[in-house]
């Protein structure tokens, strides 16, 4: 059940209106900056009272003394200390001690345009949403950033929608908010601390008929970015796969029924291709097509129990023909790139589900006649 519409909220409301997370990591270099020019924006243009909470997540830098600094000289900033690192622990910690009617969160570079913040809050306040997001993915969006980043957010909202059945289009945009009665309701459904929070939370939400708002947003990639992909990918399919199993453990609203072999087949490519993509900068095309496609198998462990004796011949069927794929493309087009090489290896595991009919139909024959 949704919760009851909320009137707009009067400009000289005393108490914070929005509470604005920052979670941070060793960022000693951006903090301030961000931080000032954050509660500049929002002293000359948000209409309600707010406050920017600054959690340190167990940073080993001099982040807690600038944060210490900022809390005594703005008057809207105040600052938290993590003993544990995670920036779901640090939001959780955030949202959870505040009594702002909506709370929400930024990431410190300020890649988010600042001017999709009221967008943003608006219809929160309001009551029209429970959740807002900004997304890079919709209409209207302007998004600038490389190749390899752009292949793993869309390789990576895709998998969502095929495994979990989601509606929202950008699950890890940092720029998000949320009516705190909402919070109250969603957080503790939510299990995990680290970067899978968002999406987890926003899964929780959907399964529950709470209303998600989008925001297209205009964003620029940080060069200096502090995410470790390869890491934060497998905690991340390890974050779907245990979402996945759990309506039937009773700890989410239930979702969809089990999808069949074509959506099985594309979420264990979509899987490929996101850790493909993370792996393909530090290691060759081979070594990155054989380490993700073993990644891949290796997670769907947990899912499969166990690992009958047909599933080797489908995982050395893949990877013969993903080897082969690349192989023809670096000798056929000896230049070319990530975007080439994830098409190829997508139209491998194309091929993989279009023959599957045919071998099943050769199967049940071979079955009948033994028969």
């Amino acid at each position: 059940m949704l919760p009851v519409p909320a009137p707009p909220y009067p400009v000289h409301h005393d108490e914070p209106v929005l509470d604005l997370a920052v979670p941070v990591f060793n960022e000693e270099t951006d903090l301030e900056p961000s931080v000032r020019r954050l509660h500049a924006y929002l002293r000359e243009t948000f209409p309600y009272p707010f406050r920017i909470t600054v959690a340190d997540n167990a940073s080993t830098d001099t982040t807690p003394l600038i944060a210490a600094r900022l809390a005594a000289e703005l008057p809207e900033v105040e600052w938290i200390r993590l003993a544990e690192k995670g920036r779901g622990r640090a939001l959780r910690a955030v949202w959870s001690a505040s009594s702002a009617p909506v709370v929400g969160y930024l990431d410190v570079d300020l890649s988010t345009g600042l001017a999709a913040l009221l967008p943003l809050v608006a219809p929160l306040l309001s009551g029209h949403s429970d959740l807002a997001i900004g997304t890079r993915l919709a209409p209207g969006a302007r998004v600038v950033r490389g190749p390899k980043r752009e292949a793993i957010s869309r390789c990576y909202n895709i998998l969502l929608r095929c495994t979990l059945s989601v509606g929202f289009s950008d699950a890890q945009c940092g720029f998000k908010a949320v009516r705190r009665d909402a919070a109250a309701r969603l957080l503790p459904l939510v299990r995990d601390s680290a970067w899978f929070f968002d999406t987890e939370l926003l899964v929780v939400a959907e399964r529950a008929g709470l209303r998600i708002h989008e925001v297209p947003v205009d964003w620029v990639d940080d060069p200096d970015s502090r995410v470790a992909l390869l890491s934060t990918a497998l905690a991340d399919l390890r974050g779907i796969a245990r979402v996945a199993l759990s309506p039937a453990r009773g700890a989410l609203p239930p979702g969809r029924p089990p999808r069949p072999y074509v959506v099985t087949a594309a979420v264990m490519a979509l899987a490929h291709l996101f850790l493909y993509a993370a792996l393909r900068p530090a290691a060759a095309e081979q070594v990155a097509n054989a380490l993700s496609l073993l990644a891949c198998w290796t997670l769907a462990l947990p899912v499969r129990g166990r690992l009958p004796r047909p599933a080797l011949p489908a995982l050395a069927a893949r990877l013969a023909l993903t080897t082969g794929s690349l192989a023809v493309l670096r000798h056929t087009v000896p230049a070319a790139g990530l975007s080439a090489e994830l098409a190829a290896l997508a139209a491998a595991h194309l091929s993989l589900v279009l023959a599957r009919p045919a071998f099943g139909v050769r199967r049940r024959r071979t079955e009948s006649t033994a028969s």
